[in-house]
């Protein structure tokens, strides 16, 4: 999936650390401004409007990256 490997790339290049798909950010140590900046990044790399109410369902990395499989084109 094209989408899961670019999507940890963006992650560990915004972010500085290794992605892990089952992990919450919260857990992860990124914090809330982290997050959403890279969560915008994630969108527009993709073309896809990630809305905030879709991102307090998200409890891991895999929950964005399907979200983004669902929605890009």
């Amino acid at each position: 999936m094209a989408s899961e490997d670019r999507i940890k790339q963006l992650y560990q290049e915004q972010l500085g650390r290794p992605a892990n798909p089952t992990q919450s950010l919260a857990d992860s140590g990124v914090s809330s401004v982290d997050a959403v900046a890279f969560i915008k990044v994630v969108g527009d790399e993709f073309n896809v409007t990630i809305p905030a109410e879709e991102v307090a369902k998200f409890s891991n990395l895999g929950d964005l990256i399907a979200y983004v499989d669902s929605h890009s084109g």
